[in-house]
């Protein structure tokens, strides 16, 4: 009797450390206005719903509102119904002087923000006298400045941001990644 009291208080104590082992593993994913970049893609639009976006006359999947100061579309990537990304991007173009500033202010404001680390050691920043037009036209060159949001264990939490054109106006798509939920080769 006593033996199987035994077995069956270790078979319990197992199960406990189980539970508290997949609790503790729990994943620390980057966030979007305090929102977890996971889970399915109508719970992120409702949560974004419930912070005052709303979806996007001509595609219910976009959502618009204002972030940053700047009037945005924003996009949700998922892969296999979870999502992994959560995109940012300026609903109106700009020019190219006015990218740069934007560009470079949204560098200092991460580098001034404590929630956030650089993912490189050099400045980010473009200069005042790029030609970012002929750069991106010809020489394909890509403006991208990346950063990890903290608390952060490993590099997961990439939040990073890229200048795009299109037909002569600019505009910044700024992408919050939520690593563990990318693909990852599981569908070849």
């Amino acid at each position: 009797m006593m033996n199987k009291n035994i077995k069956i208080f270790v078979l319990v104590f197992m199960q406990f450390l189980l539970s508290v082992s997949l609790y503790a593993q729990k994943k620390d994913v980057t966030q979007f206005l305090g929102i977890p970049v996971d889970g399915t893609k109508s719970e992120m639009i409702a949560k974004l719903k419930a912070k005052g976006y709303t979806g996007s006359s001509y595609d219910k999947d976009i959502l618009v509102g204002e972030f940053n100061g700047t009037k945005v579309n924003i996009h949700i990537g998922t892969n296999n119904n979870k999502v992994y990304r959560i995109m940012v991007t300026n609903a109106i173009g700009i020019s190219e002087g006015d990218i740069k500033i934007r560009f470079n202010n949204l560098c200092r404001q991460f580098q001034d923000n404590k929630k956030y680390v650089s993912a490189t050691l050099s400045d980010q920043t473009i200069s005042e006298d790029e030609d970012i037009s002929y750069k991106m036209s010809i020489k394909n060159k890509q403006y991208q400045a990346a950063f990890y949001q903290l608390p952060s264990s490993d590099s997961k939490k990439l939040v990073w941001f890229t200048i795009n054109e299109l037909y002569g106006e600019y505009y910044i798509s700024i992408y919050y990644d939520n690593e563990y939920n990318r693909a990852q080769g599981e569908d070849l």
